[in-house]
């Protein structure tokens, strides 16, 4: 962001001595001084005609979108459920129509859920439908509150930066974060990810930023055990998690032989 934008407010501004409004803070900022304000949103209240409105005498307003459909959006940002993917899109894309500002939108990708080029695709077009004027891409750089939410390495990132039109600017911070080639996928982080949405072992291998060998590794052990299969379409074949985990026959044989007992 510029070093001119110096004063930033939230959407749920803190307590200033009295309850006050996105609107009446930035009158009161641009009252002060002329630096440009910027105000930083999830922008799941976009939808609303009155937050809109109060965020129109910003100089730069910066929402969040982190997923290009609904599931992807539930699993990310487990929203209030009045909030639904297709209402914050549709609030990110009003704000475009009505807002003369600097419109710049931040993308927050996680690892096995939107790091994969399929999911990344589908981000790209809906970035396509809002039309900011630059797009930033973020990714985990603090220990998260859940296990599930991976940082993204930074080569993955410049690749998928590169997906966007124009190319997107890479922010996240990773100095001194363990993630360039340094993240071990596990056989657990791998059957999390399968039990979201079917993929081939290239998705398995980009979406976890790992080596295909040590991807196929582990799904060859996932196979072997009976917590996922492989299926065929006309897009080529998958890999998807089994809703109930097969026993493989030597386990069932195994079980037989002690029912009877030693001879």
């Amino acid at each position: 962001m510029s070093r001119s934008i110096s004063h930033v407010i939230k959407t749920e501004p803190p307590k200033l001595g009295l309850e006050s409004r996105p609107v009446e803070l930035i009158d009161r900022i641009r009252s002060l001084t002329n630096v440009p304000v910027a105000v930083l949103t999830n922008g799941s209240l976009l939808w609303q005609a009155e937050v809109r409105r109060q965020l129109l005498d910003a100089h730069l307003v910066m929402p969040s979108l982190d997923a290009g459909d609904s599931n992807v959006f539930s699993a990310v940002n487990r929203p209030h459920s009045d909030i639904t993917f297709e209402r914050m899109l549709e609030g990110l894309i009003a704000f475009r129509n009505e807002f003369r500002g600097r419109y710049w939108l931040e993308v927050f990708l996680v690892g096995g859920h939107t790091a994969i080029t399929a999911e990344a695709r589908k981000i790209v077009e809906c970035v396509g439908r809002i039309k900011p004027d630059r797009v930033q891409l973020n990714t985990v750089t603090r220990p998260p509150a859940e296990d599930c939410a991976v940082a993204v390495p930074r080569r993955r990132l410049r690749e998928l930066a590169a997906m966007f039109g124009p190319a997107a600017e890479v922010i996240a911070d990773v100095k001194g974060v363990a993630i360039e080639g340094g993240f071990t996928a596990t056989q657990q982080t791998i059957l999390q990810l399968l039990q979201r949405r079917p993929c081939s072992l290239e998705d398995i291998a980009q979406g976890l930023a790992i080596h295909p060998n040590e991807a196929a590794k582990h799904v060859e052990r996932l196979l072997a055990r009976g917590h996922v299969e492989c299926v065929s379409s006309a897009q080529g074949t998958f890999l998807r998690a089994r809703q109930e985990p097969m026993v493989p026959s030597n386990h069932r044989r195994d079980e037989h032989a002690s029912e009877k007992g030693p001879r």
